[in-house]
C-alpha cells in the first residue's frame, strides 16, 4: 500500500511512472501474496515496460539480489540520516548558547536553519528519484534547530525535559513498531484515507493558531499551554505514530516487491521526519506539562 505524507509526499513521486494498474484492487475477500484485499493488484516497484500485472515479489518486474533494497539498506541509511540529526543537534546545543547576549542570534540561525531544511525537503519530495545528499541536507539543518529549540526549552521553561522527550519519542516509535508487527494497527487504504484527513485538519488548525497569535490574539487559540496544548499534543502525538505506521508498511512493501536499492533513502527520509514530528509533538507535551506544575 503505497500511501503518502500528508504533508510531505516523500513516496508518490518516484513511483508515479509504475504500471498503469499498480493501484487496481482485488476484489474484497482475496488475498495476494497473504496480504490482505486491500493491497496491490500488480506489483508497485515494477518498471514501466514490465508486464506485471499481479503483485507478486517473484513476478515480472520485481528487483533480486544487489539490486533490490533490504532491511540493511533501510536500517543503515536510516542510522546514518537519524544521526545526522542528532550530531547537527549536539552541536548547535554546544556552539550556539542561548543565554540572554547571544539568544538573537542563535534563534536567527535556528530559524534560517528550519527554512533551509523546509526547502530541501520540499525539493527532495518532488524530485523523481532520492538525492543523499539533500536528504543529509534536511536532517543536517533540522538538527541545528532541533538542538537550539532544545536547549531554550531546557534552559528556561523546564530543565530535563530534553532527555523526557527523548525517551519519549523512543517510547512511541518502539511502542509503534511492536503494534504493528504483531498486527494491532492494520495498515489499509482506509487507514491511510483516515490519518491523511485527521492530519490535514490537525495542520490546518496549527495554522489558524499561528495567523491567530501573529494578529494579535495573544495565545491564538490556546494549543500552547493548559489542558488543551497537552489535549492538542498528544493528537499530534497519535497523529505521528499513524504517520510511523505507514512509514512501516511503506518499508515493508519495499522490500516484499523488490524495490530498487534506493528507495532506502526514501525510507530514511520519512522515517526521519516523522521521528521529528513525534519529537516535537512529545516535547510540546512535557513543556506544558511541566510549565504547569
Amino acid at each position: 500500500m503505497r500511501t503518502s505524507n500528508p504533508i510531505f509526499s516523500r513516496w508518490s513521486a518516484a513511483r508515479d511512472a509504475g504500471p498503469a494498474d499498480a493501484y487496481r484492487r482485488e476484489p474484497v475477500g482475496t488475498t495476494v501474496g497473504g496480504r490482505p484485499a486491500d493491497d496491490y493488484a500488480a506489483n508497485p516497484y515494477a518498471s514501466p515496460t514490465s508486464s506485471a500485472t499481479h503483485a507478486s515479489p517473484t513476478g515480472p518486474g520485481a528487483r533480486t539480489g544487489s539490486t533490490a533494497v533490504t532491511m540493511d539498506d533501510v536500517i543503515v541509511r536510516t542510522a546514518t540520516t537519524l544521526g545526522t540529526v542528532a550530531l547537527a543537534a549536539v552541536l548547535s546545543w554546544l556552539l550556539l548558547p542561548v543565554d540572554e547576549a547571544n539568544l538573537g542570534r542563535s534563534y536567527g540561525i535556528a530559524v534560517g536553519a528550519a527554512l533551509v531544511g523546509f526547502v530541501l525537503s520540499l525539493v527532495q519530495t518532488f524530485r523523481r528519484s532520492p538525492s543523499p545528499a539533500l536528504i543529509l541536507g534536511y536532517a543536517a539543518f533540522e538538527g541545528v534547530f532541533l538542538g537550539v529549540l532544545s536547549s531554550t526549552v531546557s534552559t528556561y521553561i523546564a530543565p530535563g525535559v530534553v532527555v523526557q522527550a527523548v525517551l519519549g519519542t523512543f517510547a512511541v516509535a518502539g511502542g509503534t513498531l511492536i503494534a504493528y508487527r504483531m498486527r494491532w494497527i492494520r495498515v489499509t487504504q482506509r487507514f491511510a484515507g483516515f490519518v491523511a484527513a485527521a492530519a490535514t485538519g490537525f495542520v490546518l488548525l496549527l495554522v489558524a493558531d499561528a495567523l491567530f497569535s501573529a494578529f494579535g490574539a495573544g495565545n491564538g487559540l490556546g494549543f500552547h499551554s493548559g489542558g488543551l496544548g497537552i489535549l492538542f499534543g498528544l493528537i499530534g502525538i497519535v497523529l505521528g505514530a499513524a504517520f510511523l505506521a505507514l512509514d512501516f508498511r511503506q518499508v515493508e512493501d519495499a522490500i516484499t516487491y523488490g524495490a530498487p536499492r534506493e528507495e532506502a533513502w526514501l525510507a530514511a527520509f520519512g522515517l526521519t521526519l516523522t521521528l521529528v514530528w513525534i519529537y516535537l509533538e512529545v516535547l510540546r507535551v512535557l513543556t506544558i506539562f511541566n510549565s504547569d506544575n
